[in-house]
């Protein structure tokens, strides 16, 4: 039988006094959070690296605080185990305050104290909001400041979701390389400003998008090193106050054996606490990779469009039916998506880009939308990626005859003879071709600038997918005719 009501404990702060769900792991403070933020609807466990990069603070605050004697041994003991239980997974779904907050991130340090607090007391064979025992603020919070708490938990979960993101941008990147493999042997039309150019293998393009994905996984590594730079010990405002002078050395010690993570302390920690860079640089990163993903996606849904009156040239696999009025229309969906996670992206650096600027002094106020434009786009990345990888990429077939045909009919193979007969009488022929529909080879054989025999030999639009330079006295030779 369902019960007709809650159990509550009551807690008091500065401002009064709160009724709490007797089964909540969290207090006051975050009760006040949930009544005053309602915003978003999305909680800071929805992105879990976040309350892990929490407890892996937490843990090596009291590990450093122990080891200066500011922290009982059983207190230590306690606070340490309730983080690890975090770590693994335990807890998460009572780190419940919208990730959109005022105060700077203090709701959500607020959020892990009384957590990890109410935890700790429970091992200690307490009962929660027991807090004369041990306290969120005295005890879990000691030596630390949301100031330099909330910025380095960003950094670090923002760094362990980059570790996530670069493998399934590979995944991604060597779906399309298998692709370019099995495409090495089909003959397309190359195209610039959406003109014919010249002939290329449909391989080549596709290990370029494999190419130019992992470009990026090589940028992302780059921005980890600028995130493992940390302002723990900085408190307020960066002068250090309320903590031992010893304390900020012995916590980057601490959370770099906990995370097996080589984490440095910022040189300047005032200029730390109130600098943004490392996150701008991180969505700039992001927003790079959005840009591509979504030219790849264009590119896509341009080679398949059709799949008569377009380019036809590939086959995306059929994942649903596309039209509630036109029987069998396949639309490109999965390009699609990838378009508009591209667009939210790009959007949301621009939120990061002008939360950045809008801090004064020496804190920045705007970081719980910097790390939430962080978060969504890397999680939106991520499963973009694998995405296009499953249920797109890995299932395109090529048009081989259309791509040959194509690259036949084009003008463009008027480029090839540019050596042989100037670029003069290669143009003249490239608009002859396009008026007419007759093929450059015939046309040139009618005013006799080639032979058949030379234009066999040089006429070939594989070749033309690779250097090809002849030598001067040939192109001497034929340019005599």
């Amino acid at each position: 039988m369902k019960s007709s009501s809650k159990r509550f404990r009551t807690e008091r702060d500065s401002l009064g006094v709160k009724r709490i769900p007797e089964n909540a792991y969290y207090g006051i403070q975050t009760i006040r959070a949930l009544e005053n933020f309602p915003i978003t609807g999305i909680p800071i466990a929805h992105y879990p690296h976040l309350p892990i990069a929490l407890a892996h603070i937490k843990k090596a605050s009291a590990d450093a605080n122990r080891a200066l004697g500011l922290l009982t041994a059983a207190n230590h003991r306690a606070i340490v185990r309730a983080c690890e239980e975090i770590v693994k997974g335990h807890w998460h779904e009572q780190f419940v305050v919208d990730v959109i907050q005022g105060g700077a991130g203090t709701s959500t340090n607020m959020n892990a104290n009384e957590v990890i607090a109410n935890r700790a007391l429970e091992l200690l064979g307490k009962r929660k909001g027991e807090y004369q025992h041990l306290h969120p603020l005295d005890d879990v919070n000691l030596s630390q400041s949301t100031n330099d708490v909330y910025p380095t938990a960003l950094r670090i979960a923002a760094y362990l979701m980059l570790q996530d993101l670069k493998h399934s941008v590979e995944y991604c990147a060597a779906a399309f390389h298998r692709k370019g493999y099995e495409f090495r042997n089909v003959l397309t039309m190359g195209r610039t400003q959406l003109q014919d150019a010249v002939p290329m293998m449909l391989g080549q393009a596709f290990t370029a998008f494999a190419v130019t994905l992992r470009e990026d996984i090589q940028r992302f590594g780059e921005v980890q090193r600028l995130l493992t730079e940390i302002n723990l010990g900085a408190t307020a405002i960066g002068t250090g106050i309320n903590t031992h002078p010893r304390y900020r050395t012995l916590v980057r010690k601490f959370l770099t054996q906990d995370m097996h993570i080589r984490f440095v302390t910022a040189p300047d920690l005032v200029e730390a606490t109130q600098d943004t860079g490392a996150f701008t640089l991180t969505s700039g990163t992001l927003r790079r990779l959005a840009v591509k993903l979504s030219k790849i996606a264009d590119d896509l849904r341009l080679l398949s469009s059709g799949p008569i009156a377009g380019l036809g040239e590939i086959n995306l696999p059929a994942v649903q039916p596309g039209s509630s009025i036109m029987p069998g229309k396949v639309n490109p969906v999965i390009p699609e998506v990838i378009n508009q996670i591209a667009f939210r992206v790009i959007g949301s650096d621009v939120a990061v880009t002008i939360a950045a600027a809008s801090g004064q002094l020496q804190l920045n106020a705007f970081e719980p939308i910097i790390g939430y434009s962080i978060f969504e786009s890397i999680r939106s990345l991520n499963d973009g990626c694998r995405i296009l990888a499953d249920k797109c990429v890995s299932g395109i077939k090529a048009n081989v005859e259309r791509c040959r045909t194509n690259v036949e009919r084009s003008p463009g193979l008027a480029t090839i003879l540019n050596p042989f007969i100037g670029y003069e009488r290669a143009a003249a022929i490239a608009k002859e071709c396009l008026a007419t529909g007759k093929p450059v080879a015939d046309l040139v054989l009618a005013r006799g600038w080639m032979t058949k025999q030379e234009l066999d030999r040089v006429m070939r639009p594989e070749l033309m997918t690779r250097p090809t330079m002849t030598s001067r006295s040939t192109k001497r030779k034929l340019r005599g005719h």
